[in-house]
């Protein structure tokens, strides 16, 4: 990383937007977006949905719900962030009664960054563990073990040269015949459970603070901050290499894999179409569900990174690059992980549907045992988990650098954006603090009911209403006009029809099936109890709610002599809302209404319009001087409000 963090930033370089800074060129906003929808989600959730839901049979849905929901979903949010060049929260501008929606997208952001970052945290401890000789979890002789414990490798000795494939085959016979009487518990299940996590009998029994998860807690919050010290100034450099590293793992571990004995087995068990199951409502569900979810719709990082570009990108283009480079490494990476599941089903003489899992206990219980049956498997195991921590590192950049952008462009002061960096590290901060019950003894409990509830029906809800406002409130016709000003041509018939009808019908129908679906969250034996599902309630509604309050209080704070004149005034766009920079608004955004737009708005509005707009124009030549004084803002990666409005609530 410090390599990366070393790369210049030529000087000579001007940004479009000098306050509040742009990528440093497309690439780096197409890799960032690539690492941020590409994620821990794409190796261990969608390989299991596929062969759960009907094998190749399952690609069908997958794929029409990426071409109906996923692609236009995709292009919303990054046209939306790009065209006001504001984060989360600015962009409600568009329709200030709306603006819960981004503080919604914030308290998700921050649930997800919360838990997402221990995750990581333990994917750097088994890096860490793998710079051996022998990988902990191989043999079953081991303080932590339990007489249950039933290794593959029995607790001979290890032989580095030897092929651990043939030397296995001795022991598999005996062991098959433990594996029908009874259920194994693996040396890997019980490294994870006794001795990483040394978990806890109940999620109310914290225990105590595993010291090297919350050490690797650290390290991974500080490799964050490192990363976004300059805010997209830096990362954009970091993710040539956490952004393209993975596919550099993933291939030579597939190369690998497809070379072992079952390997065939596990990828026809993957692929293996089940064309009856295309009848049945759950596949099309999860097939929904599983792209929404991966895209990372409704966070609000792809309107935060999209509004660093600059303000004529084509990011249509970039939607539909990203989106299918999404889909396409969920399917790659299902033939990694099959093929090498299918290599230890073969050895363990079992069926591939008996070792495969998804969730952490692929990740750090299947995958990891299955590693320890390869030559050199500390290598592998290595490569593996370098790969897990460059994939949640993508992730974790644009949630914690949508947070660090709401705040930023909230306050808009000169001060913030000099002191971005500050802002940066306090959220790091607060965020390692908030994960400190993670690495305790219960903390998996804690993780997994975050994972559950934080963000699943309240990112449908947020993202439905988002729909609903840009298309019906503000206005379709509107921001198909905004679309065409910035991209040079308006978007195509199919992603107009897809916006305001398709998509929030499939929205909609996740919605349904979400609730319809929905079964008390349980991990292996262990049932929550039910007060610790309240917990997960409150917090999935916590940012639903956001939505509703923030709207009474708007319209109670706006002008109108009645519910009815309030609420349609708090619904109109601010006078500010349009492109950031004055070159860029023209038409009905030229920073002096003519008398035709004048004329539009009541005529009690007329006087107060033309002065927030005189008043506008003055604050935006006065920034204009500060910009080509203060040699310290440029280049910086500070965001702000091109207006600082005389409503701070708006």
């Amino acid at each position: 990383f410090s390599l990366s963090l070393s790369l210049p930033i030529f000087p000579g370089k001007k940004d479009e937007n000098s306050r509040r800074g742009n990528w440093g060129n497309q690439i780096e906003f197409v890799l960032t977006s690539v690492g941020y929808a590409v994620g821990l989600g794409n190796v261990w959730r969608f390989p299991y949905l596929c062969y759960r839901n009907g094998g190749g049979a399952f690609m069908l849905p997958y794929f029409i719900m990426l071409v109906f929901c996923g692609i236009p979903l995709f292009f919303l949010e990054l046209s939306f962030g790009q065209f006001a060049s504001l984060g989360c929260l600015g962009v409600w501008k568009i329709s200030p009664v709306f603006k819960g929606v981004g503080y919604g997208m914030m308290v998700v952001s921050t649930y997800i960054g919360i838990y997402y970052n221990v995750v990581i945290c333990i994917a750097f401890y088994y890096f860490f563990m793998s710079m051996t000789n022998l990988l902990p979890w191989t043999y079953c002789n081991n303080p932590w073990n339990t007489p249950d414990c039933s290794g593959v490798l029995g607790g001979g000795s290890y032989q580095l040269n030897a092929s651990l494939a043939n030397a296995t085959t001795s022991l598999v016979a005996g062991l098959s015949k433990v594996v029908n009487r009874t259920k194994r518990t693996s040396p890997s299940e019980e490294y994870w459970k006794h001795y990483v996590l040394n978990i806890s009998d109940d999620i109310g029994n914290f225990g105590e603070v595993r010291l090297p998860l919350l050490g690797c807690l650290a390290v991974s919050w500080f490799v964050v901050f490192l990363c976004l010290i300059r805010g997209v100034k830096s990362s954009g450099k970091v993710v040539y290499f956490t952004a393209t590293f993975p596919y550099v793992v993933l291939t030579i571990l597939f190369i690998r894999g497809i070379t072992l004995d079952g390997a065939i087995n596990g990828i026809k068990y993957y692929l293996t179409p089940q064309w009856q199951k295309v009848l049945d409502a759950k596949v099309w569900g999860d097939a929904a569900s599983q792209i929404f979810y991966s895209l990372g719709c409704a966070w609000g990082g792809l309107i935060t990174m999209a509004s660093y570009n600059k303000f004529h990108n084509n990011c249509f283009r970039d939607s539909i690059i990203i989106s299918i480079t999404n889909c396409a490494t969920s399917v790659y990476a299902g033939f990694v992980i099959f093929s090498i599941l299918g290599f230890m089903a073969h050895n363990l003489d079992v069926p591939v549907s008996e070792v495969a899992d998804h969730g952490p206990g692929l990740a750090f219980v299947a995958y990891p045992e299955a590693l320890t049956l390869l030559p050199i498997s500390p290598l592998w195991s290595l490569l593996f988990f370098f790969m897990l921590i460059l994939l949640g590192l993508g992730t974790q950049f644009c949630l914690l650098e949508t947070l660090v952008t709401a705040v930023v462009d909230e306050i808009g002061t000169d001060w913030i954006i000099r002191n971005k960096t500050i802002v940066t590290l306090s959220v790091a901060i607060i965020g390692f603090l908030l994960g400190v019950p993670l690495t305790t003894r219960a903390g998996i409990y804690w993780l997994l009911l975050m994972d559950n509830y934080a963000a699943s029906f309240s990112l449908v809800v947020v993202s439905c209403i988002m729909c609903i406002c840009i298309m019906y409130v503000y206005g379709h016709k509107q921001y198909f006009k905004d679309v065409e000003m910035m991209l040079g041509f308006p978007p195509p018939l199919f992603f107009k029809v897809c916006w305001r009808f398709i998509s929030p019908v499939i929205i909609s129908f996740i919605l349904i099936f979400t609730v319809i679906q929905y079964k008390p969250i349980t991990y292996n034996d262990y049932v929550y109890p039910s007060w610790s599902l309240a917990i997960g309630f409150a917090m999935s509604m916590s940012s639903v709610l956001c939505i509703p309050i923030y709207a009474l209080y708007k319209i109670s704070r706006s002008p109108g002599a009645t519910f009815r004149e309030r609420l349609k005034f708090a619904c109109k766009p601010h006078p500010t809302w349009g492109p950031a920079l004055q070159e860029h608004r023209i038409g009905r955004y030229a920073p002096l209404a003519s008398e035709d737009t004048v004329e539009s708005h009541p005529l009690r509005e007329k006087e107060e319009l033309m002065e927030e707009r005189k008043e506008e124009l003055k604050e935006e030549e006065e920034k204009e001087r500060r910009d080509e004084i203060s040699l310290t803002i440029q280049g910086s990666n500070g965001s702000t409000n091109t207006h600082n409005s005389p409503n701070p609530s708006a």
